[in-house]
């Protein structure tokens, strides 16, 4: 299989290696360091392109071998080193991964509608970092992986990868209009995955990775064996830090912003795993298992000595290529972003002899395409004369079922309407004997009342009250002979004996 270099560039460091998936796993060929002069995120004085001449076929071969490099710039010299450590390389065959991070990238949390259309997923984010951020953001500048169940941690491009620009300048350096990218990483979701699938955590544990490099320092922490929380990036690294108490207060600060209660695992990676770190993060964490991130799904055995115990230092680049090899027929999803300026740049189409057969194959298709058109121009207007009659006749027919349509609800309402009013003069004839039989028995029983009446059931009612004799309750019941007495409890009603009732009476319908 072809080599991949993975390119990341960290302040003016820039970490690269190159590796070969085999089947028996992934082959780390080479790894190297350099310390860039010029700044990785100017652009370098591209060569101008052109044709200079044509000879007997047209080709663009002209564009590798009349072009102009200032090779005296700083910017040329860092891509020199560049192009000496890939010396062993034939570059055409090769493609690139660069990794980027801070500050060419930004996070963002979406918490809406989750849907299983990818696209129409990244429409939805798109609107929301818009709303909430108050940014815009094209779709081939961002991609997302999952946080939670309830979430999504999306990571799109804010500004030039400085990875992208130094391989579009080694394109340049050997006078060559591009180099094939294959896809841009992130390096602290790569870091995450690469952490969650080599090391094995307990679901309840809270674990912190911590890269440190010689500029800057990342800060990644996990719950069981899923992305928790992504910290802000340090400016502190070997080269700048005095003491590790600076990263203990940021490691704190962080846990309290993403919820992190406490620290069950370190893994350490990246150019710091002395063992003053080590032990001095036991004293902070004294609970917490410290413990350096190993590399063995990887084969290092074309690594010299040196370079294998060094190879912690190529944490990101290494997690990206394990995220970039594992991604397709797994469930490992992580970040992969290919602008469409870097996918246009990267179509070049090189004309040789069989451009001109093509040429000849366009011009008698096109030919063909124009003679089927104009011979069918009067079938085309016989179409569109019968299409606007279709049309025509279509909108009369609408306007008469627009007139038949309330005729037909005018109908249809009618019988509702009288069912209604059948029913109601049915109903209210039952309320009106139910009523009336009550009223005949309380006027002949002086002793008897009727304080409260509600409906029990569609044909029920429930009436509740007093009376001065039990023996009118009884005699009550027996009246009616579709009641049930439910209870008769004694109440005395000012200084007389009384009693309190309640009585289910179905509607008298007669």
């Amino acid at each position: 299989m072809k080599p991949l270099i993975y390119l990341y560039c960290e302040g003016a460091e820039t970490k690269g290696i190159a590796v070969t998936r085999e089947k028996d796993g992934i082959h780390v060929i080479k790894t190297f360091s350099l310390s860039m002069v010029g700044s990785t995120d100017s652009t370098a004085e591209m060569p101008e392109l052109g044709i200079e001449s044509i000879g007997d076929e047209i080709n663009f071969e002209s564009l590798e071998t009349d072009t102009s490099f200032n090779e005296n710039s700083e910017d040329a010299s860092d891509i020199g080193m560049l192009s000496s450590e890939l010396a062993e390389f034939n570059l055409k065959n090769v493609s690139f991964v660069p990794i980027t991070t801070d500050p060419s990238i930004n996070f963002h949390v979406y918490e809406g509608e989750k849907l299983a259309d990818k696209n129409k997923q990244l429409d939805l984010i798109v609107k929301d970092i818009e709303k909430s951020k108050g940014i815009f953001v094209s779709k081939d500048s961002i991609d997302f992986v999952e946080l939670d169940e309830n979430s999504f941690l999306c990571t799109f491009l804010e500004s030039n990868v400085a990875c992208v620009e130094m391989v579009n300048r080694l394109a340049g350096y050997h006078q060559k209009r591009y180099y094939k990218i294959e896809t841009i990483k992130n390096a602290e979701i790569a870091l995450a995955n690469y952490v969650s699938r080599s090391t094995k955590f307990f679901p309840e544990d809270f674990t912190l990775v911590i890269h440190i490099g010689k500029e800057t320092s990342k800060l990644i922490f996990l719950e069981g064996q899923k992305l928790k929380h992504i910290g802000t990036t340090l400016d502190i690294g070997t080269q700048n830090i005095h003491t590790y108490d600076v990263y203990f207060s940021k490691i704190l600060l962080e846990m309290e912003n993403g919820g992190i209660p406490r620290l069950d695992n370190v893994v350490l990676c990246g150019d710091d795993r002395s063992e003053n770190l080590v032990l001095s993060f036991y004293g902070t964490f004294p609970e917490a298992n410290v413990v350096e991130l190993k590399y063995d799904l990887f084969d290092l055995t074309s690594l010299s000595q040196p370079q294998a115990e060094n190879v912690s230092s190529f944490a990101i680049p290494l997690a990206a290529a394990y995220e970039f090899y594992n991604e397709k027929g797994t469930d490992l999803n992580g970040i992969n972003i290919l602008p469409k300026y870097i996918q246009e740049n990267q179509k070049f189409l090189q004309f040789g002899w069989h451009s001109y057969v093509m040429l000849g194959v366009l011009f008698v298709t096109t030919f063909l395409l124009t003679f089927l058109v104009l011979s069918n121009i009067n079938e085309i207007n016989t179409l569109d004369t019968e299409v606007k009659r279709l049309e025509s006749l279509q909108k009369k027919n609408e306007e008469l079922i627009n007139q038949i349509t309330p005729l037909t609800n005018r109908i249809a309402n009618f019988d509702n309407t009288q069912s209604i009013l059948d029913s109601a003069t049915s109903d209210t004839e039952v309320w009106g004997n139910t009523f009336e039989s009550i009223a005949n028995f309380i006027e002949r029983r002086r002793n008897f009342w009727v304080t409260h009446i509600e409906t029990a059931s569609s044909n029920e009612i429930l009436i509740r009250g007093y009376s001065l004799s039990r023996s009118s309750l009884t005699e009550f019941a027996r009246e009616h002979e579709s009641s049930i007495l439910n209870d008769v409890l004694y109440e005395p009603l000012r200084e007389k004996n009384a009693f309190s009732y309640s009585v289910n009476l179905l509607l008298i319908d007669e």
